[in-house]
């Protein structure tokens, strides 16, 4: 019965769609908005962390909202596009991946509300989509421009940024560190491979900074390297510690060939045995002395599938001639070695030449907790400095992995303001200003239109509202005073969760980058206008 009444308090000549239509698309909006519920309390520096478990046992320890939905198992095909948009996020803007997923959960709400007041899907979808072109303008016009020569400003945002982590007592340490590293290597313009003036660079590859963990000691011995680290040791027996190196990264193996995988040597006395060990002796020795003759002192080796790369007999050689040896190199890292060094890979013994080297200051293994390091500093060759190391050290596993998480996240923003060089107060400050703004231009609007927009703002203060309940505060009473200050002309004024009370969140330093509000906006409306129009599902054969 609740039903038939329902049906019968929409408006006359109010849309009513097939009875399996609505059903899938409530069930798509029922899905999305749980997967949304999920990770809601993670929101903000007051958020709840999870903890997941995956099927091997391995636990993770978060609160980023793309890696909790990365790692979550979710089978319904809506939900899954909200785990693709935190991805779409996470590539975009690398901050704001929970907010996104929150906001798209609060706008699926609102569509359902209005698909129950008989407005069609598609009417709902187009005016959110101009609803979201009005929001952007609308932020773009609160943003305050920012130079990138403006640390203090870069900071403010990077700490921003890691207040919300599990690492959040480090963020002194760990922001200046992330804005150090991509100063560094957004100096490089993406035609040219000229180092230029960080303030003309537009955008920052973060491949060219290498993250590496090390378990042992605490956060607050992170460390940015200017140069390279190698998470092997050197090889035993060689010298630990080069002077003035000359670094050769090789291809090929320092050990005597193999024969084909069906083939075998069958030796009938020993005489044969000795010949084939004095073979291989002279073989090796041989390799060794063109190395030594190039001036070669530090050798990278590249790790080898089918045979050992180096064997013991290459080491000793190796050793005695004061040659250092790194070996096990991946073939994924050969690039970025390149890159930091300046050298060029040598893939046969024929090309081993001086012109292929790199030349370094030192080259020494360093200890690092239980384990050990190999740390190239003072690269002279030129054209380098492209790239820059970051060694992450913590007491046990899931703080490692959850301070790498929160490093790559501080560096997206600072990437993000080099792409797009503006900044916003944060602390649901822009979301409920939007809302306010756009529930104004609501009221210009005539018919099913203004109604969908007021929806959109109203569906916008889950931000500010979910920023309280995280923080213990009361929402009501907090958003009611926040729609207050900003209807009276402050627009910068957000929840400060230090202090449990409504401010002005600039004062505070809590700052974000334009672009991670616009981009989640964006996001979130193309994910939940996909959804609206999805009116079937259908299992394919194969």
């Amino acid at each position: 019965m609740p039903a038939e009444a329902a049906q019968s308090q929409k408006p006359r000549g109010g849309y009513k769609d097939k009875e399996k239509p609505t059903q899938i698309r409530h069930s798509n909006i029922t899905a999305a908005k749980a997967v949304a519920d999920a990770v809601r309390t993670s929101l903000g520096p007051k958020g709840m962390d999870k903890m997941i478990q995956s099927g091997t046992g391995d636990v993770t320890i978060t609160n980023d909202g793309a890696t909790i939905l990365k790692q979550m198992q979710v089978l319904h095909p809506a939900a899954r596009m909200l785990v693709e948009l935190s991805k779409a996020q996470d590539v975009e803007a690398g901050d704001g991946t929970t907010t996104v997923v929150v906001i798209a959960g609060s706008l699926l709400d609102a569509a359902s509300k209005l698909l129950a007041k008989g407005i069609h899907p598609t009417q709902i979808s187009e005016a959110f989509q101009k609803a979201a072109v009005k929001g952007v303008e609308i932020l773009s016009g609160m943003a305050m421009p920012v130079e990138l020569s403006d640390r203090e400003s870069l900071l403010k945002s990077a700490a921003t940024s890691l207040n919300s982590k599990v690492v959040s007592q480090y963020s002194n340490l760990l922001s200046p560190l992330a804005v150090d590293a991509v100063m560094k290597v957004c100096r490089m313009s993406s035609g040219s491979g000229q180092v230029i003036d960080p303030q003309l660079a537009d955008n920052v590859d973060l491949t060219d900074i290498k993250i590496i963990k090390k378990l042992g000691g605490t956060i607050e011995d992170t460390q940015l390297i200017e140069g390279m680290v190698f998470t092997q040791k050197a090889g035993s027996g060689g010298p630990t510690k080069v002077e003035n190196a000359q670094i050769a990264l090789i291809q090929f193996c320092v050990s005597p060939p193999k024969t084909d995988m069906e083939n075998q040597v069958i030796l009938a006395d020993y005489s044969q045995m000795d010949r084939v060990l004095r073979e291989e002796r002279a073989y090796i020795l041989d390799i060794v002395k063109t190395i030594k003759k190039s001036g070669c002192n530090v050798l990278l080796i590249q790790k080898s599938i089918l045979r050992d790369a180096v064997n013991d007999l290459a080491l000793h050689f190796l050793a005695k001639m004061k040659i250092m040896v790194v070996k096990d190199i991946e073939r994924e890292d050969v690039e970025f070695v390149c890159k930091s060094l300046g050298c060029k890979p040598i893939a046969s013994l024929d090309h081993f030449s001086s012109q292929r080297m790199a030349t370094a200051d030192t080259v020494e293994e360093i200890s690092a907790g239980a384990g050990k390091l190999v740390k190239v500093t003072g690269i002279t060759t030129a054209g380098t400095g492209k790239t820059v190391c970051v060694l992450i050290r913590g007491s046990n596993k899931l703080v490692l992995e959850e301070a790498d998480r929160s490093i790559h996240d501080a560096l997206c923003v600072i990437r993000c303001l080099v792409k797009k060089r503006a900044l916003i107060a944060g602390g649901g400050a822009p979301e409920i200003e939007l809302s306010l703004r756009l529930a104004e231009y609501a009221q210009t609007l005539t018919g099913t239109e203004a109604y969908c927009f007021r929806a959109y703002a109203e569906a916008l203060e889950v931000i500010p509202i979910t920023l309280a309940e995280n923080a213990g505060l009361n929402p009501i009473a907090t958003v009611t005073e926040l729609r207050n200050k900003h209807a009276q002309g402050e627009p910068n004024t957000g929840i400060n969760v230090r202090r449990g009370a409504v401010t002005n969140i600039l004062e505070e330093s809590v700052v974000q980058p334009l672009l991670v509000s616009t981009s989640a906006l964006q996001l979130a409306t193309e994910t939940v206008r996909s959804i609206l129009k999805i009116d079937d599902i259908v299992i394919s054969l194969r």
